[in-house]
């Protein structure tokens, strides 16, 4: 049996760790129980559940969503302001990403189904409760966002030999493929970020001969298109992956994502579009950034893991301070951690979802890791 976590090492590019492993995950603790114990209000204790978070949605300092996977299929916790509880998910399903607009309305995505024939999976919570709604079929979705009620996003890849790039949108009514680019020798997206009706970025990587390359999307409002985007590494066999894309206006982003030869983090990659064009910016660190959150142009986050041994590996929290990313200290219980999303709703409040694991014991299953940023420090 493999596990998420070493599944991660060798195919970093097409998904996240969660879609590449199948989820192999065991003993959940039931819906229930699963409610993080309080102390003063506004400061919780651990919130630890056996699964894996994948993605966080930050509405306000009140109001946040992680989703992921678990024995039982779907993992969906919400923050209400004091603690983090579990939300009753009938879904078989597999989730990647969340996006919020507002305390009634968020979406999650994910896929069904096994990783060699997926099919995609939606849901929407609608203020009440969290319901599927219908999308095409086939594919597997890994990232989504929203700028309101009547639109929004969701990309991922279909195919398993070739893989091509998917995204959807929702117009207020129903989820339809839109054309994407997609690359002859196969490609997949992995995050999308938006700040308008008109303007939207989708990031991932696409293959070459004897290696992988970043590949970058833009809605222009009208179509889709591919835009160059660095790629530093050349050698046979690199992998150059983007994983995460966040966005403030038309003229300021970030991606992030890693080098590597496929089997470990190799050095950090950063980009920054600067209006006209995307640029590397230095990053500390051999780490494999998953995620990224913006609050601002002077005001960023990015996290993922690193090596910390032969076969564990530590949290890594990077921030940007207005003129340089730096590695800030962050908590990385267990014997092996890793953060997969990061999300923020203003300089002093911000959340960073993943899990812990034991490398070298495949039959004990990943809990599930919450982070807060209190405006002074992760804890």
């Amino acid at each position: 049996m493999r596990t998420p976590q070493l599944a991660t090492r060798c195919f970093r590019f097409l998904a996240i760790p969660l879609l590449l492993a199948g989820a192999v995950v065991t003993g959940v603790a039931p819906v229930t129980a699963a409610v993080a114990r309080t102390g003063a209000a506004g400061r919780p204790s651990s919130f630890s559940v056996s699964g894996i978070l994948n993605g966080v949605a930050a509405v306000s300092a009140r109001d946040a969503w992680a989703v992921g996977s678990s024995s039982r299929g779907a993992l969906i916790v919400h923050w209400n302001g004091k603690t983090w509880k579990r939300m009753p998910s009938p879904l078989r399903g597999q989730l990647a990403g969340v996006a919020a607009t507002s305390a009634r309305s968020a979406w999650a995505v994910g896929y069904t189904g096994s990783l060699s024939s997926p099919k995609t999976l939606i849901v929407h919570w609608n203020g009440k409760t969290w319901k599927r709604a219908q999308s095409p079929p086939r594919g597997q979705l890994t990232g989504v966002a929203a700028t309101s009620a009547r639109n929004a996003w969701a990309v991922g890849s279909t195919g398993t030999t070739h893989p091509r790039t998917l995204i959807l949108r929702w117009n207020g009514k129903a989820w339809k493929q839109v054309p994407s680019p997609s690359p002859a020798r196969g490609a997949s997206l992995s995050g999308v970020a938006a700040v308008s009706a008109r303007s939207a970025w989708a990031v991932g990587g696409s293959y070459t001969k004897t290696s992988v390359k970043t590949l970058i999307e833009r809605w222009n409002g009208k179509v889709w298109k591919r835009v160059p985007s660095p790629s530093p590494d050349a050698f046979i066999g690199s992998i150059d992956s983007l994983r995460s894309v966040a966005a403030t206006s038309a003229g300021s982003a970030w991606a992030v994502g890693d080098l590597s030869c496929g089997c470990g983090p190799g050095p950090s990659l950063v980009l920054r579009w600067n209006g006209k064009v995307w640029k590397r910016v230095p990053s500390p660190g051999y780490t494999a950034l998953s995620g990224v959150a913006a609050v601002s142009a002077r005001s960023a986050w990015a996290v993922g893991f690193a090596m910390s041994g032969d076969t564990s590996f530590k949290t890594v929290i990077l921030r940007w301070n207005g003129a340089a990313w730096k590695q800030v200290p962050s908590p990385s219980p267990g014997p092996s951690a890793e953060l997969s999303g990061v999300a923020a709703a203003s300089a002093r409040s911000a959340w960073a979802v993943g899990y812990t694991f034991n490398s070298t014991d495949s039959k004990t299953p990943p809990k599930t890791l919450i982070l807060r940023w209190n405006g002074k420090a992760w804890k």
